[in-house]
């Protein structure tokens, strides 16, 4: 990592260089040990096996009766077969009953099939016990306990291993349950229950603190003053890296004093992996993220400090990247105008989260689009240019939203893809294939 800059001449970085910097600088989280409601949406760091069949057991997809198949055999509501109830098998039963020859056991849903049975009928192939025609459900056992003996009439024959379902058919003990870098969501972790596991080693999700800088903004719900706007960026990146798989700390708007962002950047560091800024790292006389970190960088040890640069991109162009603090968080500096801060945040940031979360794939996955406009693009010479697009996956096609400004936010809202245009294209007619970057 260099240190900060501020040289006019200093070399333009393209988008690629920019982004392979910072994800050899970003190294993934340590890995930690967590219940398993905790670790929804980390990342799996070890494979788990099975350690335990699933289902543990043979058991009854229906509410019926265990039987012999040949007690059953050629049963029909004229001439039923007639089996003595030897009893009830509930869920969770230890299985003590064994069904002989004429016999038949009540048996409940998930409920372990019972030595000697070879099939189950469902209730509603029977007389549930009642003596009369097919019934539609069982009695409950509260209210009549003698549903459980007796004899019940079973109007249907049934083939072996009808409605069982038999041990291992889910899962096999030793088989592969999960892989090394699953990103754990519910699925995952009603799995990780079933087979017993109680915790699991991941790494943890990234802690990310966005601050949005400028003295002219205020936060939604309060009356705007002469000259200000409300603050739209921090709430962005935040919702953006929640969605990327963080925990997202916002801090409110800091105002354009250098003293004071160093002092809010260096409380924030308690609690941060990556810590995110927006706006303030131009040119301007009042871009104090770069008065601040540079002055911050100054005085860190070795291996800190932040790197501002140009980019051969638009929007986008300023950019900073490094390392502050005793334990070199990462800190990405965005630019503050809307569009270039959320399309910095897809080309930048997101990666870096998922770099911390352990992930081998950081970027979006793109797709080839046909453009869809009334007249050609234009894009600068020398930039690689972003664009903001709907996407349509099963036409092939992304249309433009919106114009080139940084500052079209309503625009941005109504995007779910960015149009990328390479750095030495100037003009993309109508029909022309480029590259697109998916948002959803």
């Amino acid at each position: 990592m260099s240190s900060s800059t501020t040289d006019q001449a200093a070399p333009v970085w393209s988008v690629t260089e920019h982004l392979e910097d910072i994800l050899a600088t970003v190294q993934p989280l340590e890995p930690i040990e967590l219940q398993l409601l905790d670790a929804q949406g980390c990342v799996l760091v070890d494979e788990v096996t099975v350690p335990l069949s699933l289902p543990p057991f043979d058991n009854s997809s229906m509410d019926g009766y265990a039987v012999r198949v040949a007690d059953v055999e050629g049963a029909s509501e004229e001439f039923p077969a007639v089996l003595e109830v030897i009893g009830d098998v509930a869920a969770g039963s230890p299985g003590d009953l064994t069904v002989g020859a004429g016999q038949a056991a009540r048996i409940m849903t998930g409920a372990p099939l019972p030595p000697g049975a070879e099939a189950v009928v469902p209730v509603e192939w029977t007389d549930g016990g009642l003596g009369a025609g097919p019934v539609g459900t069982m009695t409950p056992h509260s209210a009549s306990p003698e549903g459980a003996s007796g004899e019940v009439r079973v109007h249907r024959p049934a083939g072996a291993r009808a409605h069982v379902r038999a041990q291992g058919s889910d899962v096999q003990a030793g088989e592969q349950a999960l892989a090394a870098g699953t990103v754990l969501g519910p699925s995952q972790i009603a799995l990780l229950a079933a087979i017993g596991r109680a915790s699991v080693r991941v790494r943890p999700r990234p802690r990310v603190v966005v601050m949005s800088t400028g003295s002219e903004l205020t936060q939604p719900g309060e009356e705007l003053g002469k000259g200000q706007i409300y603050d739209s960026n921090s709430f962005a990146l935040t919702a953006a890296a929640r969605d990327a798989g963080a925990i997202a700390y916002r801090v409110g708007a800091v105002a354009d004093d250098a003293e004071t962002l160093r002092s809010t950047i260096e409380d924030q560091l308690i609690r941060a992996d990556l810590l995110v800024t927006t706006g303030g790292v131009s040119v301007g006389a009042y871009d104090v993220v770069k008065e601040a970190l540079e002055h911050l960088g100054d005085e860190d040890e070795a291996g800190s400090g932040i790197e501002f640069r140009k980019l051969a991109m638009q929007p986008g162009k300023p950019q900073g990247f490094g390392a502050i603090g005793p334990d070199h968080t990462p800190l990405l500096a965005l630019p503050g105008n809307p569009v270039s801060s959320y399309v910095s945040f897809e080309l930048f940031v997101r990666p870096a989260i998922r770099a911390l979360m352990g992930l081998d794939e950081v970027n979006r996955p793109s797709v080839r689009a046909a453009l869809r406009c009334e007249e050609p693009l234009s894009s600068p010479k020398g930039k690689r240019q972003f664009l903001r697009g709907s996407y349509d996956a099963e036409a092939g096609v992304v249309r433009p939203v919106g114009g080139a400004g940084s500052h079209l936010i309503a625009a941005l809202a109504q995007a779910d893809a960015l149009i990328v245009v390479p750095e030495d294209t100037t003009e993309v007619a109508p029909g022309t294939e480029l590259d697109v970057i998916p948002l959803g």
